[in-house]
């Protein structure tokens, strides 16, 4: 997710891609149990972008 991407996010729309995201990484986890994911990397960056949601909802909240 890209800087210019995040700020024109309305919380609301934060709200729901953290869910969308947290959902993701789920399936990531047990992709990487199974043995089935492609790029482990994934998960990495599922983590930051939740963090970076995150912090732009307590800055609006703010």
């Amino acid at each position: 997710m890209k800087k210019n991407e995040l700020k024109k996010m309305t919380k609301e729309q934060a709200l729901k891609n953290v869910d969308k995201l947290k959902k993701d990484l789920f399936n990531f986890r047990f992709q990487k149990i199974n043995g089935q994911i492609k790029s482990p990397s994934k998960i990495s960056e599922t983590k930051k972008n939740i963090a970076r949601l995150k912090t732009l909802i307590a800055r609006k909240h703010a």
